[in-house]
């Protein structure tokens, strides 16, 4: 007598006949509720050169400092080629970690060296952050709105992502109470200066109140700062780092992409030992180390140029670029329209009047020859179908009065 081996309800029943392909496995469950970016969907959609695009948060690429960027990397091929083009340590390169050591604590943040990981990228950094800290089903408290791709990244951990609301001011920490006070959370993902899509600046009063809400509760903060250096009015607001209620509990990530240049993928991570060892391991497993040419490079390039000085340079511009959009959304704009003026950054956000839906509006702004990002996707909780995020530090001033004309014909 023989048995019969059961088959598991999951299984496929599917057999190889010959001539016949099995088809190949479905891609990972965790992709399922991962959507692309709308923005990188937009920039596709207007790439055409005619087209004066808002939508993208991109650098100014004629203010890139390409003949120091370049001498850096000749200097480097010529004197450690070796060095730079071999494997290197996951943590990163020392010198380049001793120069962002020295910056951040000329930015009232004291760091060593140790302190840091230098990552492909501060996107890699928050890749890293959530491997090391979120569980499937873990709770992730974010800003509504919020940064999409720390959205997408909290989606592919299978994180359970709970929106705290804001106001004109950031987050608001009663709010952040309430919900820290309910919700078992893991971290509080945040960019309290110049946050991106808002543009706002968290008070230094609401960070204290972050920094005291975590040590109460018991998350972590991962404090995102790719825009700080990039300030045009007002005074320098301390990181949340810096403050000593939650140094233990707080993770700082930086970024070369909106000072130097984004495509040589450099960032960074401090964060407390214990932790960054963590991410050290989650590194080896993703990419082993950041490029060692670029990292020498970017070192090279510190030791050798004033960054502070070219910094100076793109705030001027972008200065000049951020008021002459603010001077021209009053026209460009329907009646009832609100807006913010931020104090530094890439971004200004506009609130349409009540009945205006931006991503429905947006086909009739690129039939127009302009972009905007529709701030709907932004949002986590509940989506503001009129809100609009405009990035003024791509175009010159002249091309921004013509985009706003443009855009002027989308409400007409």
């Amino acid at each position: 007598m023989h048995s019969v081996a059961s088959t598991p309800a999951n299984a496929a029943t599917t057999s190889h006949t010959p001539g016949h392909a099995v088809p190949a496995p479905a891609t990972a469950s965790r992709l399922a509720g991962v959507a692309s970016s709308p923005v990188r969907d937009i920039l596709a959609l207007t790439a055409r050169p005619e087209v004066i695009s808002f939508a993208g948060g991109l650098p100014a690429p004629e203010l890139f400092d390409v003949v120091g960027i370049r001498a850096a990397y000749d200097r480097v091929l010529a004197e450690i080629p070796r060095q730079a083009l071999q494997y290197s340590t996951t943590e990163g390169d020392p010198e380049l970690r001793t120069a962002v050591a020295a910056r951040l604590t000329d930015r009232d943040l004291p760091t060593d060296p140790d302190d840091l990981l230098i990552t492909t990228g501060s996107q890699q950094a928050l890749t890293l952050l959530t491997t090391a800290l979120v569980e499937p089903g873990g709770v992730v408290l974010v800003e509504d709105p919020c940064y999409l791709a720390a959205l997408q990244t909290f989606a592919f951990a299978g994180a359970r992502v709970v929106p705290v609301p804001t106001d004109d001011q950031g987050i608001i920490p009663a709010a952040l109470e309430e919900i820290a006070a309910r919700e078992k959370a893991t971290l509080l993902y945040i960019i309290p200066t110049f946050q991106n899509p808002t543009g706002r600046t968290l008070p230094a009063e609401r960070r204290a109140a972050v920094a005291e809400a975590a040590a109460r509760h018991g998350f972590w903060i991962v404090e995102d700062d790719p825009y700080g250096e990039l300030r045009y009015d007002g005074d320098r607001v301390p990181a949340i780092a810096a403050d000593p209620t939650a140094a233990d509990r707080t993770v700082l990530l930086g970024s070369f992409s909106k000072v130097m240049a984004p495509g040589l993928r450099l960032g960074f991570l401090r964060a407390p030992a214990g932790l960054r060892r963590a991410c050290v391991i989650a590194k080896q497993a993703a990419d082993l180390h950041t490029s060692s040419i670029d990292q020498a490079a970017a070192a090279r390039y510190l030791r050798d140029s004033d960054l502070d000085a070219h910094v100076a340079g793109m705030r001027a511009a972008y200065q000049e670029r951020r008021d002459a959009m603010l001077e021209g959304l009053p026209a460009a704009l329907p009646e009832g329209s609100r807006w913010n003026k931020p104090e530094g950054g890439m971004f200004i956000w506009v609130n349409l009047p009540e009945g205006h839906d931006a991503t429905a509006l947006l086909k009739t702004a690129v039939g127009h020859e302009v972009a905007y990002v529709p701030g709907a996707p932004f949002f986590s909780g509940e989506p503001d179908p009129g809100a609009v995020r405009l990035s003024f530090t791509t175009h010159s001033a002249d091309e921004i009065r013509e985009g706003l004309r443009r855009l002027a014909k989308t409400f007409a």
